[in-house]
């Protein structure tokens, strides 16, 4: 990036950031600080962190030099993510909220908000490069393999891409706290946050249940025998192990019970025995809702994948896309692969684009 820029900084008041915020100042950037309050709910509570947050943030701010404002985007979150969150739910599946909140809060509503304060781009702490090249905007993944997010980008347009940089995807995650330490930022040593986009790192069931309802049902195996009862399909993922207060004996076999399907109708959650049941290994999904970061979708053929955020990239075959449906073939079948979740194509380290597993 040559020149001097005016550059509008996502600060969540983390660690990531900061480090960026600080880093585009050192180059000699304009930059402002921007933290997004997109959740009003229960800002009280013992699991919220947004005030200790903010404060961190207007810290940092204030050693880096830079102007911070602080901007509610609580009714674009509620509309545009939190209902899809929760109707989701309510169809059975598992929705990723991350994603859709970087589609439309952190790239749209901020990035307008950024473009109305007379930014030439905006800057997130994400783990993710980008490259442009012949005027494409290439979504690449961050160098540091183990902190990778370009999973949560995948919807991001080529009209976002070019707005947005991503100062920390060269750098690894311990390099970026040495430099926090080395900057005198307070949040140095803060611990990341793990919780839902925006809501934080509450108990998820007695969270979902203050907006679902619950409607109790039996748990039985693929052939139909009872083994237990569930609190309601809404509250479980495929692949989920614990919580399901089911003993590891039931046919004397000892291994673990997990979740395997949803019988809708019937209101009955489907469990198996193993991690390695046939049930939960699938060698194709499909995927609608297909987004795509580059001007024309993926020609058929080979690529990798993931189905889910903490996993290898998976080698696999797209096939031709059919009425914005697109199917994934694996070499190998694939674990607990879950409808809602977000399956992400790449051809090396450029990330494609992707859809939601149907």
């Amino acid at each position: 990036m040559t020149g001097k820029k005016r550059i509008v900084v996502g600060m969540s008041g983390g660690v990531d950031s900061s480090v960026t915020a600080w880093l585009l100042k050192q180059q000699g950037h304009e930059v402002i600080g921007v933290f997004m309050q997109n959740w009003e709910d229960d800002n009280d509570d013992e699991y919220c962190s947004i005030k200790q947050d903010a404060l961190d943030a207007m810290s940092v701010a204030d050693i880096v030099g830079i102007d911070m404002e602080i901007v509610n985007f609580a009714r674009e979150y509620k509309d545009r993510v939190f209902q899809y969150f929760l109707d989701e739910y309510s169809a059975g599946r598992t929705p990723n909220p991350d994603v859709l909140c970087n589609a439309e809060i952190k790239f749209k509503a901020f990035l307008d908000y950024a473009m109305e304060l007379g930014a030439d781009c905006i800057a997130t702490g994400h783990y993710a490069r980008k490259l442009e090249k012949d005027g494409v905007h290439y979504l690449m993944k961050g160098l540091d393999e183990t902190k990778d997010q370009s999973y949560f980008l995948y919807r991001l347009s080529q009209a976002q891409l070019s707005k947005a940089i991503f100062p920390l995807g060269d750098i690894k995650k311990t390099e970026v706290r040495k430099l926090a330490e080395q900057a005198g930022l307070p949040t140095a040593a803060k611990k990341d946050s793990t919780g839902i986009c925006f809501i934080g790192e509450r108990p998820f069931r007695e969270f979902l249940q203050r907006y679902l309802p619950t409607q109790p049902g039996e748990m039985v195996t693929p052939d139909g025998k009872v083994v237990g009862e569930h609190v309601g399909l809404t509250f479980y993922t495929l692949g989920q192990r614990k919580g399901l207060t089911i003993g590891g004996s039931r046919d004397g076999s000892g291994e673990p019970w997990f979740v395997a399907g949803k019988d809708l109708p019937n209101n009955r959650l489907i469990v198996v025995q193993g991690h390695d049941h046939p049930l939960l290994l699938k060698p194709t999904l499909t995927m609608g809702q297909l987004s795509w970061t580059l001007p024309a979708p993926p020609a058929p053929g080979d690529y990798a994948a993931k189905n889910r955020y903490r996993m290898a990239d998976a080698a696999c075959a797209l096939s031709a896309i059919d009425n914005g449906v697109a199917t994934l073939s694996f070499a190998t079948p694939q674990w607990a692969i879950t409808p809602g979740q977000s399956a992400v194509l790449y051809d090396g380290d450029v990330c494609l684009g992707g859809g939601v597993i149907l």
